[in-house]
């Protein structure tokens, strides 16, 4: 009897230890999968808006000349170019606009300007209560 008291007496240790080769082969299983859909997946194309051309130019236009060096100069009507400030740029408009809202403004941008320098001129004329602003851009072809 004491021989079948020490052997039920025994129980079984449990393993503290995770198995990881269930979960090895899951991640190799998804790693291939991973390598092999990699280059069936397509490039999405991006189809940007193109420019067309306006009917008719308006009798008025103020464009804003954003250079290089980032500094700004306005020129009305096509007339000759002047020095801004920022600071001073909605006052400057607005005295160019004679009062009219509806006079549209454009803004032109050199290609290598940062687009944070155009940024700046659109919210500064934009809080400055200007309406019609635009982006000058050159047409294709």
């Amino acid at each position: 009897m004491p021989q079948l008291a020490a052997r039920g007496g025994r129980r079984r240790r449990t393993m503290n230890e995770i198995n990881m080769v269930p979960f090895i082969d899951v991640m190799l299983v998804l790693l291939i999968i991973f390598m092999v859909s990699a280059p069936l997946i397509t490039v999405g194309v991006v189809d940007l808006p193109s420019v067309g051309t306006a009917q008719q130019r308006a009798p008025k236009v103020i464009e804003i000349i954003v250079g290089a060096d980032e500094r700004l100069r306005l020129k009305v009507d096509g007339g000759n170019e002047e020095s801004v400030a920022l600071p001073q740029l909605v006052a400057r408009v607005q005295q160019a606009q004679g009062g009219n809202g509806q006079v549209p403004v454009v803004i032109s941008a050199d290609r290598n300007v940062k687009y944070d320098a155009v940024v700046r001129v659109m919210d500064r004329l934009q809080r400055g209560g200007v309406q019609r602003v635009g982006l000058s851009v050159r047409q294709a072809g």
